[in-house]
């Protein structure tokens, strides 16, 4: 049945369904370490937009590849990262319940304090959700890489909000609805907001080779 067969829209959704899956096994392997997530993550998103593109090739040597090629720059913005994320959550449970046990003017105090790192910490999710990415598709320097997470994230307001709310809905969907979900997992998520992320990095970084393309270097 044409329905079934291997180019139809339903097979190929399946296939990149099993891919996902595949990619999360490989993710979860590579990131169990911890200090490796960022290279996992890398080379996860190096793979899934060459997907949506459909120019993956070979997955686990694609996905391999560009782990070593992008561990230590990769590496060293995770642990960057890590460190603010736990300063973040710290002082966010620490102004928390300040504000809860104050009244008066300490309370404002708190208040005010707590929206500083509230801010701060979407900020944060929005780097969170370029970086790796970037890290997949350009060259640049650490602190570049992280100025044009946040300034793209910013930029691109609404796809940003759309990759959010897809690694929140997995993670609801795991905890409260459907565990075994857990087999698709970042992989799932990944190759989603790869759908919405290609362009905008494509819009955001000089190719020599992409037709019409000027002087301009990438951000």
């Amino acid at each position: 049945m044409k329905f079934f067969s291997y180019d139809s829209k339903f097979s190929q959704l399946l296939l990149k369904l099993a891919q996902s899956c595949y990619l999360n096994l490989l993710w979860v392997l590579c990131s169990i370490p911890i200090f490796t997530i960022g290279a996992s993550t890398a080379a996860l998103y190096a793979v899934t937009l060459r997907m949506v593109k459909d120019r993956e090739g070979d997955l686990t040597a694609a996905f391999f590849r560009a782990f070593r090629e992008n561990f230590r720059q990769a590496t060293a913005l995770w642990l960057i990262l890590l460190a603010v994320g736990a300063v973040l959550g710290l002082d966010g449970y620490i102004l928390y319940h300040l504000f809860r046990s104050s009244t008066g003017p300490a309370a404002v105090l708190w208040t005010l304090l707590l929206a500083v790192v509230i801010a701060a910490g979407v900020a944060y999710a929005v780097v969170l959700c370029y970086v790796f990415p970037l890290v997949a598709s350009v060259v640049n320097t650490n602190r570049a890489m992280l100025k044009n997470a946040f300034f793209i994230g910013a930029r691109y307001l609404f796809c940003t909000i759309l990759v959010l709310v897809i690694h929140f809905a997995m993670f609801f969907v795991v905890v409260r609805l459907f565990t075994p979900m857990l087999i698709f997992g970042e992989g799932l998520c990944a190759l989603l907001s790869s759908l919405l992320l290609a362009r905008v990095i494509d819009a955001c970084t000089y190719d020599p080779n992409r037709p019409g393309a000027g002087g301009e270097e990438s951000p």
